[in-house]
């Protein structure tokens, strides 16, 4: 069925705009402005977020499994934790905890802490991702130089991959020959140098330098800011393109001990 227009419609124009130069730049720097104050009421606010974490992180220390069930019911976790044995070491995290680097709070260290475990000696794995500004915006002053918020134009020109620099941990495990990062290796994508064609063990997001799938982002960015919500189930995961069609809600699921029922699968 074709639907008619409204009487008297016209055809669908293309609005135009004359901009001089003097113009755009005025937008431009006002952009600017408008991005320095987003970055510094971000900056202002993460410290201010630290005494609460700290107190939820005392009560969900009585709460069993809550980090292993908060991880699991995000998707990129889930996917990234397939293996059994991966879920299964999972159980003994007691704590995750985050902190922010304080001359750039986009930059950020990622602390696990496990109980002891049949997997692994270490009570504690860490991953950093360290600020590290090229060398290039050193040596501009112009970009170098603070606002009165102490924002400067270097900041805006953050891009993760060129200045965030991942560490990588060695795991200590019990039994070498088990160790869950050579039973389940990256496997490299003959196509693409960047992004492996199987992601392995979740604890390659450890021992390997490299974050190709963004779990640590993931991490400090969505889940460790609202855990609570993610251990009750309030949050449906990411939204990301599955080859598969959505699932019926009355489907059964395979089950997995440290997740809830889901509606939906992701794959990255």
């Amino acid at each position: 069925m074709v639907k008619r227009a409204s009487p008297g419609a016209e055809e669908q124009k293309t609005l135009t705009a004359n901009l001089t130069e003097q113009d755009a730049a005025k937008l431009t720097d006002i952009r600017r402005e408008i991005a320095k104050l987003d970055l510094y009421m971000e900056r202002l606010a993460a410290p201010k977020y630290v005494p609460s974490y700290q107190r939820r992180r005392e009560i969900t220390k009585a709460i069993s499994n809550f980090w292993p069930v908060a991880l699991m019911h995000h998707d990129v976790i889930l996917i990234h934790a397939q293996h059994s044995s991966d879920q299964t070491a999972l159980t003994y995290l007691e704590d995750v905890w985050v902190t922010r680097d304080p001359k750039e709070h986009r930059a950020f260290t990622i602390e696990f802490s496990f109980k002891e475990n049949p997997f692994f000696t270490d009570k504690v794995l860490t991953k950093e991702f360290k600020f590290v500004p090229p060398e290039q915006e050193a040596a501009q002053p112009d970009l170098q130089k603070p606002d009165e918020n102490g924002i400067t134009n270097a900041m805006l020109e953050f891009n993760w991959e060129t200045h965030i620099e991942p560490s990588a941990t060695k795991i200590n495990w019990k039994d070498p020959a088990n160790a869950l990062t050579k039973l389940y290796p990256r496997v490299k994508d003959e196509d693409d140098d960047d992004i492996p064609a199987e992601s392995g063990s979740f604890f390659n997001f450890f021992e390997e330098k490299s974050d190709p799938f963004n779990i640590g982002e993931t991490i400090a960015d969505e889940i460790f800011p609202l855990a609570i919500n993610y251990f009750m189930g309030e949050i449906e995961g990411s939204e990301v393109d599955s080859e598969e069609e959505d699932e019926e809600d009355d489907e059964d699921e395979e089950e997995i001990d440290l997740e809830k029922p889901r509606s939906k699968k992701r794959k990255v």
